[in-house]
Protein backbone atom coordinates (compact mmCIF):
# COMPACT_ATOMS: atom_id res chain seq x y z
CA UNK A 1 0.00 0.00 0.00
CA UNK A 2 1.25 3.25 -1.03
CA UNK A 3 0.00 6.25 1.05
CA UNK A 4 1.32 9.12 -0.86
CA UNK A 5 -1.45 10.40 -3.79
CA UNK A 6 -0.18 8.10 -7.20
CA UNK A 7 1.14 11.26 -9.13
CA UNK A 8 3.06 12.27 -6.43
CA UNK A 9 4.10 8.30 -5.32
CA UNK A 10 4.95 8.53 -9.28
CA UNK A 11 7.05 11.68 -9.48
CA UNK A 12 9.38 10.61 -6.91
CA UNK A 13 10.08 7.24 -8.51
CA UNK A 14 10.84 8.63 -11.80
CA UNK A 15 13.25 11.60 -9.99
CA UNK A 16 14.70 8.59 -8.11
CA UNK A 17 17.60 6.62 -9.32
CA UNK A 18 16.91 3.68 -11.47
CA UNK A 19 16.81 -0.17 -10.21
CA UNK A 20 19.25 -2.28 -12.12
CA UNK A 21 18.46 -4.05 -14.85
CA UNK A 22 18.79 -7.44 -12.81
CA UNK A 23 16.37 -6.05 -10.20
CA UNK A 24 14.13 -5.22 -13.01
CA UNK A 25 14.37 -8.79 -14.37
CA UNK A 26 14.10 -10.67 -10.69
CA UNK A 27 11.01 -8.11 -9.80
CA UNK A 28 9.39 -9.60 -13.24
CA UNK A 29 9.97 -13.12 -12.09
CA UNK A 30 8.37 -12.45 -8.50
CA UNK A 31 5.36 -11.08 -10.45
CA UNK A 32 5.22 -13.94 -12.59
CA UNK A 33 6.18 -16.91 -10.29
CA UNK A 34 5.98 -15.87 -6.40
CA UNK A 35 2.85 -16.08 -3.48
CA UNK A 36 1.51 -12.71 -2.71
CA UNK A 37 4.32 -10.89 -5.16
CA UNK A 38 3.07 -7.60 -3.41
CA UNK A 39 5.36 -8.10 -0.84
CA UNK A 40 8.33 -7.09 -2.93
CA UNK A 41 10.30 -4.22 -2.00
CA UNK A 42 10.02 -3.08 -5.46
CA UNK A 43 11.80 0.16 -7.40
CA UNK A 44 11.36 2.63 -5.43
CA UNK A 45 11.54 1.53 -1.63
CA UNK A 46 14.78 -0.61 -3.09
CA UNK A 47 16.53 2.37 -4.02
CA UNK A 48 15.78 3.77 -0.19
CA UNK A 49 17.25 0.93 0.95
CA UNK A 50 20.08 0.92 -1.17
CA UNK A 51 20.87 4.59 -0.30
CA UNK A 52 20.68 3.55 3.82
CA UNK A 53 23.02 1.09 3.20
CA UNK A 54 25.60 2.66 1.11
CA UNK A 55 25.47 5.57 3.95
CA UNK A 56 25.81 3.04 6.71
CA UNK A 57 28.40 1.20 4.64
CA UNK A 58 27.91 -1.83 6.68
CA UNK A 59 30.39 -4.96 7.20
CA UNK A 60 27.80 -6.79 8.41
CA UNK A 61 23.92 -7.15 7.53
CA UNK A 62 21.32 -9.38 8.77
CA UNK A 63 18.13 -9.31 6.76
CA UNK A 64 14.63 -11.11 8.49
CA UNK A 65 12.66 -11.98 5.52
CA UNK A 66 14.34 -12.57 2.22
CA UNK A 67 11.18 -13.39 -0.02
CA UNK A 68 12.56 -13.58 -3.92
CA UNK A 69 15.84 -11.74 -2.98
CA UNK A 70 14.84 -7.94 -3.68
CA UNK A 71 15.88 -6.04 -0.67
CA UNK A 72 19.23 -8.28 -0.13
CA UNK A 73 19.98 -7.08 -3.31
CA UNK A 74 19.36 -3.68 -2.45
CA UNK A 75 21.01 -3.95 0.60
CA UNK A 76 24.24 -5.56 -0.36
CA UNK A 77 24.99 -2.42 -2.57
CA UNK A 78 26.31 -1.00 0.60
CA UNK A 79 28.30 -3.71 1.73
CA UNK A 80 32.63 -2.96 3.10
CA UNK A 81 34.67 -4.66 0.80
CA UNK A 82 34.71 -8.37 2.55
CA UNK A 83 31.29 -7.52 4.19
CA UNK A 84 28.58 -10.12 4.55
CA UNK A 85 24.65 -10.21 4.27
CA UNK A 86 23.37 -12.90 6.07
CA UNK A 87 18.88 -13.39 4.81
CA UNK A 88 16.63 -15.62 6.70
CA UNK A 89 13.63 -17.01 5.18
CA UNK A 90 11.35 -20.10 6.44
CA UNK A 91 10.09 -20.85 3.03
CA UNK A 92 12.22 -23.46 1.21
CA UNK A 93 10.39 -23.10 -1.89
CA UNK A 94 11.90 -19.80 -2.76
CA UNK A 95 15.52 -20.89 -2.13
CA UNK A 96 16.43 -21.69 -5.25
CA UNK A 97 15.08 -18.53 -6.91
CA UNK A 98 16.92 -16.26 -4.67
CA UNK A 99 20.24 -18.23 -4.81
CA UNK A 100 19.59 -17.52 -9.19
CA UNK A 101 19.65 -13.97 -8.86
CA UNK A 102 22.43 -13.49 -5.78
CA UNK A 103 24.48 -16.10 -8.11
CA UNK A 104 24.29 -13.25 -11.22
CA UNK A 105 25.16 -10.59 -8.71
CA UNK A 106 28.52 -8.37 -8.15
CA UNK A 107 27.42 -9.94 -4.51
CA UNK A 108 27.57 -13.48 -5.71
CA UNK A 109 29.93 -14.75 -2.40
CA UNK A 110 29.09 -11.85 -0.06
CA UNK A 111 25.61 -12.78 0.74
CA UNK A 112 24.73 -16.37 2.63
CA UNK A 113 20.90 -17.69 2.81
CA UNK A 114 19.49 -19.15 5.85
CA UNK A 115 16.23 -21.16 6.06
CA UNK A 116 14.67 -21.93 8.97
CA UNK A 117 12.71 -19.92 11.68
CA UNK A 118 14.70 -16.93 11.70
CA UNK A 119 14.45 -16.64 15.85
CA UNK A 120 16.49 -20.20 16.12
CA UNK A 121 18.72 -18.98 13.12
CA UNK A 122 19.50 -16.01 14.45
CA UNK A 123 21.14 -17.82 17.35
CA UNK A 124 23.46 -19.48 14.99
CA UNK A 125 24.42 -15.94 12.83
CA UNK A 126 27.55 -14.59 14.76
CA UNK A 127 27.62 -10.55 15.14
CA UNK A 128 27.90 -7.95 15.66
CA UNK A 129 25.69 -6.20 13.03
CA UNK A 130 26.09 -2.73 11.46
CA UNK A 131 22.58 -2.74 9.86
CA UNK A 132 19.48 -5.32 10.18
CA UNK A 133 16.43 -5.03 7.76
CA UNK A 134 13.50 -6.87 9.55
CA UNK A 135 10.81 -7.75 7.14
CA UNK A 136 9.16 -10.93 8.15
CA UNK A 137 6.28 -12.41 10.21
CA UNK A 138 4.56 -9.32 11.77
CA UNK A 139 3.94 -11.08 15.46
CA UNK A 140 7.16 -11.55 16.19
CA UNK A 141 8.39 -8.20 15.37
CA UNK A 142 9.35 -7.36 19.38
CA UNK A 143 10.91 -10.72 19.48
CA UNK A 144 13.28 -10.25 16.46
CA UNK A 145 14.23 -6.78 17.79
CA UNK A 146 15.17 -8.41 21.42
CA UNK A 147 16.98 -10.86 19.80
CA UNK A 148 19.32 -8.80 17.72
CA UNK A 149 19.44 -5.25 19.79
CA UNK A 150 22.32 -6.75 22.01
CA UNK A 151 24.34 -7.43 19.02
CA UNK A 152 23.81 -4.36 16.97
CA UNK A 153 27.45 -2.08 17.24
CA UNK A 154 26.70 1.40 18.21
CA UNK A 155 25.89 3.80 15.27
CA UNK A 156 24.22 0.73 13.71
CA UNK A 157 20.61 0.79 11.98
CA UNK A 158 17.56 -1.24 12.31
CA UNK A 159 14.80 -0.98 9.67
CA UNK A 160 12.08 -2.37 10.22
CA UNK A 161 9.17 -2.73 7.19
CA UNK A 162 5.28 -2.67 6.86
CA UNK A 163 5.23 -0.70 10.18
CA UNK A 164 1.95 1.17 9.08
CA UNK A 165 -0.42 -2.00 8.29
CA UNK A 166 -2.16 -0.72 5.22
CA UNK A 167 -2.94 2.18 8.41
CA UNK A 168 -4.42 -0.23 10.32
CA UNK A 169 -1.81 1.16 13.47
CA UNK A 170 -3.43 3.77 13.60
CA UNK A 171 -7.16 2.10 14.64
CA UNK A 172 -8.56 0.31 17.31
CA UNK A 173 -7.40 -3.62 16.14
CA UNK A 174 -9.83 -6.23 16.45
CA UNK A 175 -9.38 -8.55 19.08
CA UNK A 176 -8.53 -11.61 16.42
CA UNK A 177 -6.20 -9.19 14.65
CA UNK A 178 -3.08 -10.54 16.11
CA UNK A 179 -0.60 -8.82 13.22
CA UNK A 180 -2.14 -5.11 14.02
CA UNK A 181 -1.63 -5.55 17.33
CA UNK A 182 1.67 -6.79 17.42
CA UNK A 183 3.15 -4.28 15.01
CA UNK A 184 0.73 -1.34 17.76
CA UNK A 185 3.48 -2.44 20.16
CA UNK A 186 6.60 -2.87 18.61
CA UNK A 187 6.39 0.80 17.05
CA UNK A 188 6.12 1.58 20.82
CA UNK A 189 8.96 -0.06 21.50
CA UNK A 190 11.68 0.82 19.17
CA UNK A 191 10.13 4.17 19.60
CA UNK A 192 10.72 4.00 23.06
CA UNK A 193 13.74 2.31 23.68
CA UNK A 194 16.53 4.40 25.35
CA UNK A 195 19.12 2.73 23.32
CA UNK A 196 17.26 3.64 19.94
CA UNK A 197 16.35 7.05 17.75
CA UNK A 198 13.81 6.09 15.62
CA UNK A 199 12.06 7.84 12.41
CA UNK A 200 9.11 6.77 11.01
CA UNK A 201 8.82 7.08 7.29
CA UNK A 202 5.37 7.01 5.51
CA UNK A 203 7.21 5.08 2.28
CA UNK A 204 4.79 2.69 1.11
CA UNK A 205 3.55 0.22 3.93
CA UNK A 206 5.68 1.92 6.50
CA UNK A 207 9.87 2.30 7.10
CA UNK A 208 11.37 3.02 10.39
CA UNK A 209 14.39 3.90 10.57
CA UNK A 210 16.14 3.12 14.05
CA UNK A 211 19.55 4.37 15.16
CA UNK A 212 21.35 2.48 17.41
CA UNK A 213 23.40 4.96 19.80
Amino acid sequence: MNFLPENIDDYASSHSQKEPALLTELYKETWQKALVPRMISGHFQGRVLSMISKLVNPLTILEIGTYTGYSALCLAEGLQKNGILHTIDHNEELFDLQKKYFDRSPFKGSIKQHTGEALEVIKQIEGPFDLVFIDADKANYSNYFHAIIDQMNSGGVILSDNVLWSGKVTQKPDAKDEDTKALIEYNKLINEDPRLETVLLPIRDGLTISRVK
